[in-house]
């Protein structure tokens, strides 16, 4: 064992302190990163730009399993896993470099281009997208050789090193240590809050007022809700509507600068600015929305009051080609949908939405411009932040998700679920209430039943129809329920019949099959 009063140790706590010496240099590169990137944007952060690159390169499975596994919380595993990796990379750094010098900073380098490529290859990207990444990689460097130096040899090599390290100790080091990963810290935490207040999106947001609808939305029948506590409210707060879609970092569109393009297989291509669009006949509708990643009772599903205008009318603007058969539909930040041109042209409420529950759209939401499309899944209708359209043809052009293994048109599936009673609850024998909601957009839910365990079909109670684009609540008395463990199961029923029983997974067109409880009945 080494001596540690003199400073001298085991090379096991040699090696932790180089690992400790990476994780602060990278905790200085991140923060100087952070810093820089106030001026630069925040999708050129260091941090940003990797979990963007890493959203973009990750196989169609693994987001498939994060989506059904996390639902919305899918983007804080995402986060969490990156800064994991990255923090583990950063202590080999360290460790590498307390070894051979040009070992570490190697390392350090490369993790800085990495992150300086993925910043200037983002859609959004300045002339100077890469420089936090590359003026942070220097800050890590000459951090992490300082650190180094500090760190005193291991007892096999103290003799050598006596010269070269002199008045290197475990104390000396730790103190500067932390003084760099406090310092590192600090300028994250005031990078993100100053790049978070200079957010243009969010001041011009509040600064809107939407103008009246030309026709507004049909009023909402009364019962629309059953009534039932724990079943999801028909209207669903824009705080609680799902967000799933591929942006780690939420874009920040200026409407004052924002434009939209159509283009493409048009006889009339045209670009529409933010004040011609406010000017335009804007529509209200009830539009249920729903993933496709929903699993069979899930809750990514969501149904609001949209305005916008109608995409039918951007389209007869526009006269596509007789055979043109899609419209693809790009994000501010690259992402890409493939939308069916017949549903944006065959008089449904397919709109250019800025509004939502009567205010601008939430940022998070798609602010200030997004699509909304009756009866498709998002992936392939719902694009946020959208800044052009191009008319094409499915043979000619793919989108992010159909080239990750999903299908072209992404008809939503007639789907239910049982909200009242959860699955492995338990509740007194007698009658018992069932409650849940059912939902075929752009079809209509016309019945929905419940079974108990392997016993015939039960006709529930509707509630009112709030349109059909909208999903549908419903209820049910169980009757003298039994003392015993019980399965439940529901099916909905559209103008064409029940929905499939056939279990199938969210690829590559949504799940489908009866949603079921497990109770127990005391």
């Amino acid at each position: 064992m080494g001596r540690t009063g003199g400073g001298l140790m085991t090379r096991r706590t040699w090696t932790w302190l180089s690992a400790l010496a990476g994780l602060a240099a990278g905790l200085v590169t991140v923060g100087v990163g952070s810093l820089v990137a106030i001026v630069t944007g925040p999708s050129s952060d260091p941090l940003n730009a990797v979990g963007a690159a890493f959203v973009d390169a990750t196989p169609a499975w693994l987001k498939d399993f994060a989506t059904s596994t996390f639902g919305t919380n899918d983007k804080a595993v995402l986060r969490l896993g990156e800064v994991l990796v990255v923090a583990g990379l950063c202590a080999l750094a360290g460790i590498l470099a307390a070894r051979r010098w040009a070992w570490g900073a190697t390392l350090v380098v490369v993790l800085g281009a990495v992150a300086a490529l993925a910043a200037t290859g983002r859609p959004d990207a300045g002339v100077l997208a890469g420089a936090p990444s590359v003026v942070g990689t220097i800050a890590g460097l000459l951090t992490l050789r300082e650190l180094i130096r500090r760190i005193p040899a291991p007892d096999e090599q103290a003799a050598r090193a006596a010269s070269t390290r002199p008045g290197a100790t475990r104390r000396g080091f730790l103190q500067a240590g932390a003084v760099a990963a406090g310092a590192g810290f600090v300028a994250v935490l005031v990078g993100r809050a100053l790049t978070a207040a200079t957010r243009g999106a969010t001041t011009a947001r509040a600064a809107i007022r939407l103008p009246a609808a030309t026709r507004t939305a049909p009023p909402v029948p009364a019962g629309v809700d059953v009534g039932v506590d724990g079943v999801q409210p028909w209207e669903t707060p824009p705080p609680e509507f799902y967000r799933i879609d591929t942006a780690l970092v939420v874009p920040q569109v200026d409407p004052e600068t924002w434009t939209l393009k159509v283009h493409g297989l048009v006889d009339h291509p045209f670009t529409m600015t933010w004040a011609e669009l406010l000017a335009s006949d804007l529509v209200e509708a009830w539009v249920t929305l729903c993933c496709v990643s929903n699993p069979v009772g899930g809750d990514l599903i969501g149904n609001q009051r949209w305005l916008g205008l109608p995409l039918q009318q951007v389209m007869a603007r526009a006269q596509p080609h007789a055979d043109a058969d899609m419209v693809l539909s790009t994000s501010a930040d690259g992402f890409t949908a493939s939308t069916p041109l017949e549903a944006l042209t065959d008089g449904r409420d397919s709109l250019l939405a800025v509004g939502m529950d009567g205010e601008p759209l939430p940022i998070e939401h798609g602010f200030p411009v997004r699509m909304v499309v009756p009866g498709l899944y998002g992936y392939v209708s719902a694009t946020k932040w959208v800044v052009d359209l191009e008319v094409t043809r499915f043979a000619d052009a793919t989108a992010y998700w159909t080239d990750r293994g999903w299908s072209e048109r992404g008809p939503v599936k007639t789907q239910s679920r049982i909200e009242v009673p959860r699955t492995g609850s338990t509740v007194d024998a007698g009658d018992v209430v069932v409650a849940g909601t059912a939902w075929a957009q752009h079809r209509g839910v016309t019945r929905v039943q419940v079974r108990v365990d392997d016993g015939a079909w039960n006709d529930v109670t509707l509630a009112a129809d709030g349109g059909i684009d909208s999903w549908r609540q419903w209820s049910w008395t169980w009757p003298d329920a039994p003392s015993g463990d019980h399965r439940l199961y529901v099916r909905a029923f559209d103008p064409d019949g029940p929905q499939t029983g056939v279990v199938l997974g969210e690829v590559p067109d949504g799940a489908t099959g009866y949603d079921d409880v497990r109770v127990s009945v005391r």
